[in-house]
């Protein structure tokens, strides 16, 4: 599955435990990470700054759904399954 532009919502519902620039502490589950844009985009997508774990995730339907409100559940769901 292709990454839906304009989604975020793993910039949104999973924690991220690793140093995010502007955000030496990582970022809590359900909060917006703020290097999320207007538009839903990674403002740091590509760069040597953004963290591995944005890199390593993979769109997938079973955790993306068919939109943003549906992903934001779903991966809220197994941020809370796993915490």
């Amino acid at each position: 599955m292709e990454c839906r532009a304009g989604c975020g919502a793993c910039c949104i519902a999973p924690s991220i435990s690793s140093p995010i620039p502007g955000m030496p502490e990582g970022k809590p589950a359900g909060v917006r990470c703020i290097h999320l844009d207007a538009e839903y985009l990674c403002a740091i997508f590509g760069r040597p700054e953004r963290p591995a774990v944005c890199g390593g995730f993979k769109a997938e339907e079973q955790l993306c759904g068919n939109d943003r409100e549906t992903a934001i559940r779903l991966l809220g769901w197994l941020e809370q399954a796993t915490a």
